[in-house]
């Protein structure tokens, strides 16, 4: 129970921005309204809208909830309140989130552009996977940006796990290459492959990933893959749109949200789950190593929705 009362603790912590904007909205709603009309849905839409859980998103919410209030006839506003939650929680189950590649030998690519938090992530996941024993090596295939590799082998140290890198430069996708051949001379647990995203040129981005995910295929067929988008939180309805395009490009299994707790946005963990249908598989809300913490819906909401006080059961 402590640990996960850490979790829950640190999570609220992160989430302070965006449940305060969030509460004082839903308090002025749920007070000020004593019975369920018209009024009352157009304000609740206009809160969830401006937490960045995004229109579509907030539609469905709110579709949902009519329905629950009319099948179990509710009149009182303040009643409301859980339903909405539960609503909103119905909304981010994409099925059972995946963590299987931890128990298989597995091959995760993190794509993102720059800024992001991509390759810090890369760190503390992998620092993450070596503390539950496992044995990890890093491909450092982002050769595009100069402090990349530099960064990502600080990463490997702090962590105590293994680093392929090639030059500044070079062909991201020969760093790849032999990485995954050390990986499977080494019996590696998990790869985990810090790549470049240039959103901008998406050809370039497409040919490079194809060229990643061939030599993967060819080399390694028998690999759990994993291609996670890393995204960063602060930016909202952007990093709705950039999931969006890196779908278009890559095969994506899971989203990394990261900075959530510099932002009143944390929303968009809502939107996207929602919009694209695909899990966010963790979320960052700190700089330390554990800030980085695999994605739990349920307890994301109650994160966001309670107060100070309440303590989850």
């Amino acid at each position: 129970m402590g640990e996960k009362k850490g979790f829950f603790s640190r999570l609220k912590d992160g989430l302070t921005k965006t449940r305060d904007s969030l509460k004082s909205g839903m308090d002025a709603i749920f007070s000020g309204f004593s019975e369920i009309d018209e009024d009352f849905y157009e304000e609740l839409e206009e809160i969830l809208i401006m937490s960045d859980i995004g229109v579509a998103t907030t539609e469905k919410i709110l579709e949902n909830l009519r329905e629950k209030v009319k099948e179990e006839k509710i009149k009182e506003a303040s009643v409301c309140r859980k339903l909405l939650m539960d609503s909103i929680k119905e909304q981010m189950q994409v099925g059972e989130t995946a963590y299987e590649f931890e128990e298989k030998q597995s091959v995760v690519l993190l794509i993102g552009v720059n800024g992001v938090g991509k390759t810090t992530s890369v760190g503390k996941l992998a620092g993450q996977l070596k503390s539950q024993g496992k044995k990890v090596i890093l491909a450092a295939a982002d050769t595009f940006r100069a402090a990349a590799i530099g960064q990502l082998t600080e990463w490997a140290n702090r962590a105590g796990v293994e680093i392929i890198a090639g030059q500044e430069g070079g062909d991201p996708a020969a760093v790849v290459f032999d990485a995954v051949n050390a990986a499977k001379a080494r019996k590696a647990d998990v790869l985990i492959c810090d790549t470049a995203g240039r959103l901008h040129n998406k050809k370039n981005l497409m040919a490079e990933l194809r060229k990643i995910n061939g030599i993967i295929d060819r080399e390694f067929p028998d690999a759990h893959r994993e291609t996670l988008v890393v995204l960063d939180g602060t930016t909202g309805q952007n990093a709705l749109a950039q999931a969006k395009q890196f779908g278009e490009v890559a095969d994506i299994t899971g989203i990394v949200l990261t900075k959530l707790d510099g932002t009143a946005k944390g929303g968009i963990a809502i939107a996207i789950q929602s919009e694209m249908n695909i899990p966010v598989k963790y979320i960052g809300i700190g700089e330390k190593i554990d800030d980085l913490q695999k994605f739990d819906a349920e307890a994301f909401v109650d994160a966001l929705f309670q107060n100070g006080e309440e303590e989850t059961a």
